[in-house]
């Protein structure tokens, strides 16, 4: 538990309930849930420009990320297509992946095919399943996707000015600005509250917050003056209970709750705000393609790690179909901005590329 973990080591509880946010992010789960201190240490392995454990802003927002891959790869020679959806897998008489065809109709043959579509969508929906086994399939039915996570994009007129720290006159940001910064977080016990209502179907009235102001980095980000503020919330039921839908009253009535929070932290917040984007648990899985939502194409539990992941015997990349195989965030070692996944199946398509 990571709750035992945080004790023996500290005695702050807001420092505490701050470190335990890194272990119950993205996850339905609380500081008090067995195996939450994995979680906790998958965001701090690594290293970032040689600073173990950091993190970084992508400069130009988390879209230049795709396009840095994209242009890295077409200087390789690659061709890239977009908004080109995958009908299904292209299977040759000797149940190899011969490619995809394309909801128009259109075939594209390849010796390999690699999918960062979550497992689900891969397995059960892009591949026929008379093709693999039942026991593969089941398990894929079975992964935990259940997600929490309520993001909200914001566009504010200036800077917000926290009661614990003022903005200067002159309105620049200041250090806690370019951080970020965890509201509703004092102490681990509220973390495990905003849990346990979502797990009976409610929105947390009190959401854990993690507030992030990128555009004090990046100005590019935000006309002059003006800002963008990423709202990571949780904890949100894909499911409201008596299945309520997540419909434009839901999403309003939660997102109030959540500038109705920041506003006792940061008076005259909610007066700044221009316009805002929620993205609810059925939003995330509409637009992106996450399974429930999940940001890590299902939970980072112990149970769905390492030789598990997706399912047993298929944690190495290959899957049940000779030439298809796993790059995504359901693969090991899971999700994160990082790439290990996706680095780690080109070798492994690379390998078995040579001896065909």
């Amino acid at each position: 538990l990571l709750g035992q973990i945080l004790d023996q080591w500290f005695e702050s509880e807001p420092l505490k309930a701050t470190l335990a946010t890194d272990a119950v992010i993205g996850a339905m789960a609380s500081p008090h849930t067995p195996g939450s201190g994995y979680v906790l240490l998958h965001h701090v392995m690594g290293e970032l420009e040689g600073r173990r454990g950091a993190w970084g802003y992508v400069a130009g927002g988390m879209g230049a990320l795709s396009q840095a891959i994209a242009c890295a790869a077409a200087a390789r020679g690659a061709h890239i297509f977009t908004e080109k959806a995958v009908c299904h897998v292209l299977l040759g008489k000797d149940r190899r992946a011969q490619g995809v065809v394309l909801q128009d109709g259109t075939e594209v043959r390849s010796k390999l095919v690699l999918s960062n579509a979550s497992p689900q969508i891969t397995f059960l929906e892009l591949t026929p399943q008379e093709q693999l086994p039942k026991d593969f399939v089941q398990r894929i039915q079975q992964v935990d996707t259940r997600s929490p996570v309520t993001k909200i994009n914001v566009a504010v007129d200036r800077l917000p000015s926290f009661l614990a720290a003022p903005n200067t006159r002159d309105g620049r940001p200041l250090p806690h600005h370019q951080c970020s910064i965890h509201l509703n977080c004092e102490g681990t016990h509220l973390l495990h509250q905003a849990f346990t209502e979502a797990t009976h179907g409610h929105p947390s009235s009190r959401p854990m917050i993690e507030l992030c102001i990128p555009s004090a980095l990046d100005p590019g980000l935000a006309p002059q003056g003006c800002h963008v503020v990423s709202l990571f919330t949780q904890y949100t039921p894909s499911v409201l209970a008596g299945g309520q839908p997540w419909d434009e009253q839901a999403r309003n009535a939660y997102a109030d709750t959540v500038f109705d929070c920041i506003e006792a932290y940061a008076p005259g917040f909610k007066a700044s705000v221009i316009g805002r984007d929620i993205l609810t648990p059925p939003d995330l899985e509409r637009i992106f393609g996450l399974p429930g939502g999940n940001i890590f194409h299902g939970g980072m539990s112990l149970d769905q790690l390492y030789f598990a992941r997706p399912a047993p015997s298929y944690s190495g990349y290959r899957s049940p179909i000779p030439g298809l195989y796993l790059c995504g965030s359901g693969a090991h070692p899971g999700g994160g901005v990082m790439g290990a996944a996706g680095h780690n199946a080109a070798q492994v398509a690379l390998k078995d590329f040579r001896q065909l």
